[in-house]
């Protein structure tokens, strides 16, 4: 069956069925909707809960079959095998499929490879080519034969070359992934980065990129989302703000760190070009670095008043928080209350406790709001069968 994933705004995911029909990521939602009853195309509303729940699963399946595990992303992670290679690491592979498809009963695919950068590009290759059948090992190839593989995969595919960065390699000449490879190193450097650099090393076989077995704290967190209906005045405008940046310091406090500043920004919807349009954002910064979430969404909503201009039809707002610093490194200031600060501190911690014990949003900040008519539709969501009680699958004898 067809299928695709919408955050009811526009296309964030496509079976392959559907990619034939030539459907785009990021196409608007609304322009589809003809199309999906022509070809029976199933489409889902995103399910964040849901996919959280089946990645950690994952993730904790797969930490049992190496001491050395970094997660990466919500679907990716890298696993240190070394000294397991007496295992054979295609079977070995296999064993990290088959144990994930029983447990949890999604398919994965493996990239075996000596560098972070191979291990990806085997992943591309064991998903793209069925001969693999979902695990690919370029330990088992020799030279001639990665090359000649190498030079069958766009060069695009490489991790960490972007959009922005292919079309210059490609003026380059370096249009394959083994042309990049075979490419002087000092002329990379020269007209890229370091970082380039130790791309190309990486094709080479020389690990330069470590693993992590703990993720570093991220340097900005981000909070977004696309409204399900169209947003026309401030009050809902500061709730959709209030919530994003409540959301996004709960990110904070648990990675431990502080924020010194708060972007925020507001934009009408691109896709409806006949309507008046304005995009416009403002960085607040704040008198000291923190974590409570009154003092940042306070600092959110005063920029959000800034740059707020009546007459328009909203369709997303969004917060970042920028500046950040581990809560370890706070230097006092002379308007630094620490008696205040622990109380904050405090009431953040009791905060978090109760929405970790009895479900995300029982407790919140007033400036949220009750009603919140300008969340994002999921209409078609499909049920939370491992994170709600009542969606949970029955069996019948």
């Amino acid at each position: 069956m067809d299928n695709l994933r919408v955050n009811d705004g526009c296309v964030v995911a496509r079976s392959n069925e559907v990619k034939a029909l030539g459907v785009r990521m990021g196409v608007p939602w609304f322009q589809l909707k003809g199309l999906t009853k022509k070809h029976d195309i199933i489409a889902l509303s995103s399910n964040y809960a849901l996919y959280a729940d089946m990645s950690n699963r994952v993730m904790s399946l797969l930490a049992s079959f190496s001491p050395s595990q970094e997660v990466y992303s919500i679907d990716e992670c890298f696993l240190d095998l070394t000294g397991l290679e007496h295992r054979g690491l295609t079977g070995y592979g296999q064993e990290f499929r088959e144990t994930i498809q029983r447990h949890v009963g999604l398919p994965v695919c493996v990239g075996i490879a000596p560098t972070k950068t191979l291990a990806k590009l085997a992943n591309h290759v064991a998903k793209k080519r069925p001969e693999y059948v979902g695990v690919c090992d370029f330990t088992k190839f020799d030279n001639a034969t990665l090359d000649q593989l190498l030079d069958q995969i766009e060069v695009g595919e490489v991790w960490g070359v972007g959009p922005r960065i292919t079309p210059r390699l490609q003026d380059m000449g370096l249009k394959s992934v083994l042309n990049l490879k075979k490419a002087p190193r000092g002329k990379i450097r020269q007209r890229f980065s370091v970082v380039m650099e130790r791309t190309v090393a990486e094709l080479n076989g020389e690990s330069c990129i470590e693993l992590e077995d703990v993720a570093p704290p991220k340097q900005q967190i981000m909070s977004s989302r696309s409204f399900g209906v169209p947003v026309f005045d401030l009050a809902e405008l500061e709730q959709s703000v209030a919530t994003y940046t409540a959301r996004a310091a709960v990110k904070l406090r648990n990675q431990a760190s502080l924020a010194g500043a708060v972007q925020v920004y507001i934009r009408t919807s691109p896709f409806k070009e006949k309507e008046p349009q304005y995009s416009q954002g403002v960085t607040v910064p704040l008198p000291s670095p923190t974590s409570d979430s009154r003092a940042l969404v306070g600092a959110a909503l005063t920029g959000l008043k800034r740059i707020f201009r009546p007459g328009f039809a909203y369709a997303k707002s969004g917060i970042m928080l920028m500046n950040l610093i581990p809560k370890e490194r706070r230097e006092m200031t002379l308007f630094d209350d620490p008696v205040q600060l622990g109380r904050s501190d405090a009431l953040m911690n009791v905060m978090d406790r109760i929405n970790r014990n009895f479900g995300k949003g029982a407790i919140r900040l007033l400036g949220e709001g009750a009603e919140q008519r300008w969340k994002m539709r999921t209409g078609n969501k499909s049920p939370n069968y491992t994170t709600r009680i009542s969606d949970l699958v029955v069996a019948k004898a």
